[in-house]
């Protein structure tokens, strides 16, 4: 007997979803809100390659969003969180794997003499700008139009990631008390900065951005910005933060920091940090980091913070890139991408600006280099959902929001990207 018709697929599992979970996804930027369409429900992964329970096979540029730089599924990783596995899943008590991976933190980052484990990257985002703000005594804070730190209440004004894809980049549920004391300038001004801190700078605990943005598309910092950030902070006795969730490990080794030759006060780490499994880290400078407690008066808890198995995760796979060095293979690859794909676009007489640093990309269907939230908000959307879905129809599986950025991984090969270029030509052509 035939049973197909009865099978899960994706239309009917999201639909499932949608009775129980809102909206039917767990985190808005699994949604397919900006593009249409129904997601598809991934049945499992393989180094670069995504399955889904519809029997499509699809070449992946997400990666889980970022974590997986070594594929899915590496052995090393896999064996891990097995041992680990067989240990316990969580003790709320100390462990050795915590100190070895805070360990190597500390080595691998360069602003980082001392870490604290947390379970995402919002949680780290808060808890540094908590720590900023105890430590200086003051209460204001900038951020930056487009920088997505997390759902944190006082950091989510004017953000990237998700509220921008879904188009409110504040919330509602935010009280207005929460904001008060956020500033929100643009990415990239100097001038701007100049003027908030004549204005404000014995009151400014804290600047924070993405150092490599990510959450409104990739988006570079100019040279002349972040010595300015790095100067003036420094000047005014306030922390510079250095968002690296997304950058942090992807597009170095050391991260962003290392690459664009600037060292921030506080850095917040997530993604590739956990492997895969729910990590984030806040860490920097030692007399910053003693004012948490228990050592100091500034709190900060939780339960499975610095967990066993993603203590594991993240451990084998910082140890990974270390043995393994990916980054020039990285580099080569994301320069193949996004050279094919300027010159599909060029073919195709579709006007496209690619923005990129190591193996993060995002091509911006835009007339105009963008630089900062009001440029990457320029994008044209109606185009990008066509392009998202012509892509998927042809087994490559990007960001479904014109307002993120892809990766590459290690178990791509030249050959992957030649596959992808493919279908980008036949896709760009239909635009």
């Amino acid at each position: 007997m035939n049973d197909t018709a009865n099978r899960p697929n994706s239309e009917t599992e999201f639909a499932r979803a949608c009775k129980s979970i809102p909206g039917g996804v767990n985190s808005p930027a699994r949604a397919f809100g900006a593009v249409g369409g129904t997601p598809p429900y991934i049945q499992r992964g393989d180094g670069p390659y995504l399955f889904d329970i519809d029997g499509n096979q699809y070449i992946d540029f997400i990666g889980s969003w970022g974590p997986h730089i070594l594929g899915h599924r590496h052995p090393a990783v896999i064996r891990a969180i097995q041992l680990a596995l067989e240990t316990g899943t969580s003790f709320g008590a100390p462990t050795v794997a915590e100190s070895e991976l805070a360990e190597l933190v500390v080595k691998l980052v360069p602003s980082v003499e001392k870490v604290r484990m947390v379970n995402s990257g919002t949680e780290a985002t808060m808890s540094a700008i908590r720590l900023a703000r105890g430590f200086t005594g003051r209460d204001v804070i900038i951020k930056f139009a487009g920088c997505y730190h997390g759902h944190v209440d006082s950091l989510l004004v004017q953000a990237g990631s998700g509220a921008l894809t879904l188009g409110t980049p504040s919330s509602p549920g935010v009280p207005s008390g929460c904001t008060a004391d956020t500033l929100v300038l643009p990415y990239n001004d100097v001038a701007a900065l100049g003027t908030a801190f004549e204005g404000k700078g014995a009151e400014l605990a804290a600047v924070i951005l993405e150092p490599v943005c990510g959450n409104m598309g990739c988006v570079v910092p100019t040279e002349e910005f972040l010595q300015a950030l790095r100067q003036t902070c420094t000047n005014n006795g306030t922390v510079l933060i250095f968002d690296e969730v997304m950058s942090g490990f992807r597009v170095a080794l050391n991260c962003a920091q290392s690459r664009l030759g600037v060292t921030p006060d506080l850095t917040t780490l997530g993604k590739i940090l956990g492997g895969g499994m729910p990590v984030g880290a806040y860490g920097g400078r030692a007399d910053i980091m003693d004012a948490v407690s228990p050592v100091g008066s500034v709190y900060q808890a939780g339960t499975l913070s610095g967990n066993p198995v993603a203590m594991a995760s993240g451990l084998a796979t910082l140890q990974q890139l270390v043995k393994d060095d990916p980054y020039n293979k990285l580099e080569s690859l994301a320069a193949q991408l996004e050279d094919g794909l300027l010159a599909a676009a060029k073919n195709a007489n579709v006007p496209v600006q690619i923005n990129r640093v190591g193996s993060m990309l995002t091509m911006f269907f835009n007339e105009q280099p963008v630089t900062d939230f009001a440029t990457a908000t320029a994008s044209d959307t109606d185009r990008f959902a066509k392009w998202f879905h012509g892509m998927l129809d042809r087994g490559v599986y990007l960001p479904c929001s014109q307002y993120e950025a892809l990766f590459v991984s290690a178990t791509h090969t030249p050959e992957l990207i030649d596959e992808t270029l493919e279908a980008a030509s036949a896709t760009l052509a239909t635009l």
